[in-house]
């Protein structure tokens, strides 16, 4: 039976059905998901977690995000740059975090890439950004897995060296990013919402 596309909580909010039952998906739901992110820190930290996640539910990414961030040097690019062999051998028998080879190598890789861009990564990605929908989607099989713009934003951050940065998780990213507004009609969380 597939799940509900819109579940009212026990606080009478509808929320879009992926985030409103376990907690932590409710409150990233509520507080992030959608919500346009402009800092440079947290964007960089979105661009190698969707990478994280490839493959998994972003649900067992978030429970570890804690971890990630204290291994990471809360994604400070500078400080992710200058790991090396030690630090991944490190991260690899952690098991508080994802222990994938090529994904943590691919974090290092994309702090060193993001360093060597000519421009503040917020404005290279936001410049990706479709303009906003005029309708909000009436059910998850109207939002898409990749887009025009996920694409040529995933083209343009491997041209500069990304890893793990393909048009679907690029997508996730514009959807966590605020980029696009993937929020349900009837979501109390839709931009459409308040208008009704």
């Amino acid at each position: 039976m597939p799940k509900p596309e819109i579940i009212v909580g026990d606080d009478g909010l509808a929320r879009c059905g992926w985030g409103a039952s376990d907690p932590e998906y409710r409150r990233y739901h509520d507080e992030e998901w959608g919500t346009p992110q402009h800092d440079p820190v947290r964007l960089f930290e979105k661009v190698c977690l969707e990478g994280f996640q490839a493959g998994l539910s972003w649900i067992t990414i978030l429970r570890r995000r804690p971890a990630f961030r204290e291994v990471f040097h809360d994604f400070d690019a500078e400080r992710v740059a200058a790991m090396g062999d030690d630090d991944i051998t490190r991260l690899l028998g952690d098991e508080r975090i994802i222990r994938h080879r090529g994904k943590i190598e691919a974090t290092i890789q994309n702090a060193r890439a993001t360093l060597e861009l000519e421009l503040p990564i917020h404005d290279l990605l936001w410049s990706f950004a479709p303009p906003p929908r005029t309708v909000p989607p009436a059910s998850f099989a109207e939002v898409p897995a990749t887009t025009p713009e996920s694409t040529s934003m995933s083209k343009e951050l491997r041209r500069r060296g990304f890893r793990f940065v393909g048009p679907t998780t690029m997508y996730a990213l514009m959807q966590a990013a605020g980029m696009v507004d993937d929020h349900l009609a009837g979501c109390h969380r839709s931009t459409h919402a308040t208008a009704a």
